[in-house]
């Protein structure tokens, strides 16, 4: 049945060609259903513990997403006519950006003092043209002695200062963030351009939401060319075949277009790990095509027809390609275990891709052969000639090579360890990225982005009043504030004891918290209703009064710095009001945790994906013992590159945690095409395992070495990506897929001779 329908695709070719063209384009008229989704929350699972505790904080209280305007004076002095004017008028104008709620800077900030026994609150800074340099030094002395400014809108040394907007999402359409980003811009240029003597850095979450995309689009703009001019040269050098290189060229694009398209249509959304699929699926279907092109060629080389090589190539790669599909689409799939949805996302659109790229590599691609002129050169090929040669070596020193290469995958394995989880979401842009440059110079400069939030209950509804309570808040707080790496603490304690002095005639000595619940209770409703509209307390404070947020913001530290601080918290919270206690939520704490939840699972998947893939293999190969072969060559390679990622990087992130899973459906390919062949000579030929091992190299080996140097090179494309989610994952995985070739060419043929069965 298989032969009869081979004999239909190469008899009525143009008909193939046709049916094939019509039905990939049609799969890729959903492109237009495709769009970016903008949010770092598309990196959480609606289950994540993490995610649900930010959410609820921020229901609670108002949101915190938000565009940070960070102000660089020419001269370094904040506290000037022309650099308040500036502050003051971007303060103005930013109310004037979509959805937002919020604009807090040191200008609007509401300064409280006794004037007799009134208390006055007013802007900080008022008309700041008209000030004299003694009103100027007061007011510089007064905003970087208030611990509610100093390390978040003003730097210690008042050089450098921040507008905060709060914005609100709807979140209704996709153009929100990209609408507010746009709008941050133009604000920032027109106050640059009104106020020469200024620079404005943006920095902040949405931002952030936007530089995912940003960087997406820019990775497909100047990686993809690249990408697809690298892996034509590597054809047309390699296959030496026009005809051939240029039907792999048209089943790629032709793959990728129904890919993207079955991607629209099932509604997935576009991320920045997505966007690398292209270069996934193409390289893979590349590796389908190579394989039929290979033998193909050999055949003709050899002397026969057209037909009948091509016949008996698909003869003998049906079964190991559509083998390496079926395990290559099971390793992508086990990303769905992730805990990070992008990731799922790119299992599932690869898995589709590799299967596409199975179907027209043994339709479409025999069909095209078949209508091109193909002229196969005479005599060995120089990748023919070298692989016996090294078969030959390996042959003969095939007792040295297997301890050696046992040696050398122990000591890489042993590397592991040297790996530690570190995943700041700011470094996943690098250093050209604008939205990386902005927020390295605000937290060199102003404050931090990484922050640790927490809604700190008191029991009881108007019990954030309770001198107990706040006690309590204020302890945590001086706690807090010891800690190292901390640079700024905001609570409610701050507002209530500077209250206190206001009503003690602006008393030094009575800065502190009121010790009378109905003193602290009138002294806050007294100023709630004395601040504007838009500057209240709803950012700090829950609506029956029981709560109150608590934020801390921290320099950029490693992960395990960030959670260690936050253990620490949670054991002072158990040990001095377990009845506070609550975990620490925010992006920090997320992404902190999401590395470490992102490998527990991937490892379930893997494991799980391995069983099967071995399982199948053992069906398939209908060997027990070379199926069990095979698990080595299969593990290794993973272990062997985290072991060197060890000795050389030693950083493991969200991205590389899902590289195991990644490589393990295409690691099985190389050793599917040899054990098939080794196995194809044992069995058919009866070849000693010796002569088998000669067999496979001379058969396959070409085009293993082909199929991974063009996996490699696109892999390692994405290496120059200014997305380090998807360099790093990108380099890590072409390094794999290089010692897996490395173990099917050196490890696995002494394992095949010494335990490969019987030896005649």
């Amino acid at each position: 049945m298989i032969e009869r329908f081979f004999r239909f695709v190469l008899k009525y070719n143009y008909t193939v060609i046709l049916l094939s063209v019509v039905v990939m384009l049609a799969l890729g008229s959903g492109i237009q259903h495709l769009h970016f989704s903008n949010d770092y929350r598309m990196f959480f699972s609606e289950e994540n513990p993490q995610l649900q505790a930010f959410e609820q904080l921020q229901n609670t209280y108002t949101k915190n997403d938000n565009v940070l305007f960070v102000i660089e004076p020419d001269d370094g002095i904040v506290f000037s006519r022309e650099t308040l004017s500036a502050v003051a008028d971007l303060t103005k104008a930013a109310w004037q950006i979509p959805y937002s709620i919020r604009v807090d800077s040191i200008t609007n900030f509401q300064h409280t003092f006794a004037e007799g026994d009134d208390l006055v609150v007013e802007d900080l800074v008022l008309d700041p043209e008209s000030l004299s340099d003694e009103v100027l030094a007061e007011k510089k002395r007064i905003a970087t002695s208030d611990p509610l400014l100093t390390n978040r809108l003003i730097s210690p040394n008042a050089h450098t200062t921040g507008v905060n907007v709060t914005i609100q999402l709807p979140g209704k359409k996709l153009t929100e963030v990209p609408e507010v980003a746009e709008k941050a811009r133009t604000m920032a240029a027109e106050i640059e351009a009104a106020h020469p003597g200024i620079k404005i850095h943006l920095t902040g979450m949405i931002m952030m939401n936007n530089a995912f995309p940003a960087a997406s689009q820019g990775d497909m703009m100047t990686l993809y060319p690249l990408m697809f001019a690298a892996v034509i040269l590597v054809l047309v050098l390699m296959l030496r075949s026009i005809p051939g290189t240029l039907s792999t060229l048209i089943i790629i694009i032709l793959m990728i277009i129904a890919t993207m398209g079955l991607t629209g249509w099932l509604g997935i959304q576009m991320s920045p790990p997505t966007t690398t699929v292209p270069i996934v699926i193409m390289t893979l279907a590349i590796a389908d095509c190579v394989h039929v092109l290979v033998n193909f060629l050999h055949g003709m080389r050899e002397g026969e027809p057209k037909h009948q090589a091509m016949m008996e190539s698909l003869r003998i790669n049906l079964q190991p390609i559509f083998l390496t599909t079926l395990t290559t689409s099971i390793g992508f799939l086990s990303l769905n275990f992730s805990d990070a949805p992008p990731f799922r996302d790119l299992g599932n659109m690869a898995a589709i891709g590799v299967v596409l790229a199975f179907i027209l590599s043994i339709t479409f691609l025999p069909a095209m052969m078949m209508i091109l002129p193909v002229k196969a050169l005479k005599g060995d090929t120089q990748g023919s000639i070298a692989m016996r040669h090294l078969a030959e070596f390996v042959v003969k020193n095939k007792k040295p090579l297997l301890w050696g290469m046992g040696t050398l995958i122990l000591f890489l394995i042993a590397q592991i360890p040297n790996n530690r989880l570190d995943d700041q979401f700011v470094k996943y842009f690098d250093e050209t990225n604008l939205f990386r440059q902005a927020t390295d110079f605000t937290t060199d400069n102003l404050t931090g982005i990484y922050l640790i939030e927490y809604s700190l209950e008191s029991g009881e509804t108007g019990g954030i009043s309770n001198p107990a309570f706040l006690q309590k808040v204020e302890d945590f707080a001086l706690w807090y504030r010891q800690q190292p790496n901390v640079l700024h603490v905001n609570t409610i304690t701050d507002i209530m004891k500077r209250l206190n002095r206001n009503m003690h005639a602006d008393e030094d000595s009575w800065y502190r918290l009121p010790d009378q619940r109905d003193l602290s209770a009138q002294y806050l409703l007294l100023y709630e209703f004395s601040l504007p509209f838009g500057l209240d307390l709803n950012n700090q404070i829950n609506v029956k009064k029981s709560a109150t947020r608590f934020t801390v913001t921290l320099e950029s530290i490693s992960t395990q710095q960030l959670l260690a601080i936050e253990e620490s918290a949670q054991a002072w919270l158990k040990e001095n009001a377990p009845n506070m206690r609550i975990e620490g939520a925010s992006p920090s704490v997320m992404f902190a945790h999401i590395g470490n939840r992102n490998i527990v699972s991937m490892l379930k998947g893997t494991t799980l994906a391995l069983v099967t893939i071995s399982f199948i293999l053992i069906l398939a190969l209908k060997s027990l013992r070379v199926g069990g072969l095979s698990l080595l060559p299969n593990l290794v390679p993973m272990g062997m590159a985290f072991g060197i990622w060890g000795l050389l990087v030693g950083e493991v992130g969200l991205a590389l945690s899902v590289v195991s899973g990644m490589t393990l459906g295409i690691v099985v390919d190389d050793t599917v095409h040899f054990l098939s062949k080794y196995l194809r000579a044992r069995r058919e030929k009866q070849l000693s395992r010796e002569d088998a091992v000669r067999y496979a190299f001379s058969t396959v080996g070409t085009a293993l070495w082909v199929t991974t140097l063009v996996l490699m090179v696109g892999f390692g494309i994405l290496a120059f990506s200014h997305f380090q989610l998807n360099a790093g994952m990108g380099l890590l995985t072409a390094i794999t897929l290089g010692l897996a070739l490395v173990a099917d060419f050196l490890f696995l043929p002494p394992l095949l001779i010494y335990f490969g069965g019987k030896k005649s």
